[in-house]
């Protein structure tokens, strides 16, 4: 099995349409601002940097006034589609800085078709307190950063963004961990198609040891490509104010320490998303430095190895 590469490309998507309030355009400057490439560099990896995505709104698309921002969401869509596909196919390991969920859409889709052309499965780890299985007919709001995995496991119908017979991404193969916020409708996609969901009762029953180490078993068994998308929310917000949807009773930074050191040891993960950070909501930087140490420990830092704070 394909070890995880040292070889790493960021990719910023400083998209905020996907949400219902700005701020998270700001999300890759802070992230860089709070040293996510030095980190890697630190622990003896080779980074490249490949600026932010550049889109201009895709005319083509209609305008839907269930899936608001359509047209500019379905460009970065676009953009990050091919620019992970072409990242991955390079033998590097795309780190996307966000920016709203909404961006996996597109991240994820390009790493289903460089699994496909492996003829590899594709598994996604989804870190978040939601579950993001929205379509434009049942979400309550009509921002598109609540349908990302519906749409990648071809589930939302948001007009020709990507082509139809795109490779897709198996339901059954996505696992949501550490979720407390799903709509009614939501709820009963997930259950129809069988998206493996962890919340935060079966993190409090089972550990998130537990749950890792079976799905890690999983992936591996599967032979599996595994892309992990962490949105700041997962984490409980006394940990990580700066998100525009927190939601209370979220994972603590022991517990999300763990689930990157887990994923590290295994050498399974083959890309990572950084999402929903609003800085303008921050507490002087505070999330974007966890998001930084999680990262850190995703690429092999220990807790032995952190820096410790000046006197």
């Amino acid at each position: 099995m394909q070890a995880q590469s040292r070889s790493v490309t960021l990719i910023g998507a400083p998209l905020e349409e996907g949400s219902g309030r700005r701020g998270a355009a700001m999300g890759p400057t802070a992230l860089r601002i709070a040293g996510v490439d030095r980190a890697l560099v630190d622990l003896g990896h080779d980074v490249a940097d490949a600026g932010d995505v550049q889109i201009v709104p895709a005319r083509d698309l209609p305008n839907n006034p269930k899936a608001h921002n359509l047209r500019t969401v379905g460009a970065f869509t676009r953009a990050l589609e091919a620019g992970v596909y072409e990242i991955a196919d390079a033998g590097r390991f795309p780190l996307i800085l966000g920016g709203d969920h909404s961006l996996s859409m597109g991240t994820v889709s390009g790493m289903a078709r460089y699994a496909a052309k492996h003829k590899r499965p594709l598994f996604v780890l989804w870190l978040d307190a939601h579950s993001d299985f929205n379509t434009p007919e049942t979400s309550p709001s009509g921002n598109i950063h609540g349908m990302p995995v519906a749409y990648y496991c071809g589930q939302a119908d948001l007009s020709d963004i990507l082509p139809r017979d795109r490779p897709l991404v198996d339901p059954k193969n996505v696992f949501q961990v550490g979720i407390r916020s799903v709509d009614a409708p939501e709820r009963e996609l997930i259950k129809e198609h069988g998206v493996n969901v962890f919340d935060m009762r079966s993190i409090d029953e089972q550990g998130v040891a537990a749950i890792m180490r079976d799905i890690l078993n999983k992936v591996e068994a599967a032979n599996a490509l595994f892309h992990v998308s962490l949105d700041v929310d997962f984490l409980d917000p006394d940990v990580a104010p700066g998100v525009g949807t927190t939601v209370p009773g979220g994972a603590t930074f022991r517990e999300a320490h763990l689930i990157m050191e887990m994923l590290c040891d295994s050498g399974l993960v083959s890309s990572l998303d950084l999402v929903e950070l609003n800085p303008f909501l921050d507490d002087r930087g505070k999330s974007a430095r966890v998001l930084v140490e999680l990262t850190a420990s995703l690429f092999g830092r220990r807790i032995f190895d952190r820096p410790t704070r000046a006197a």
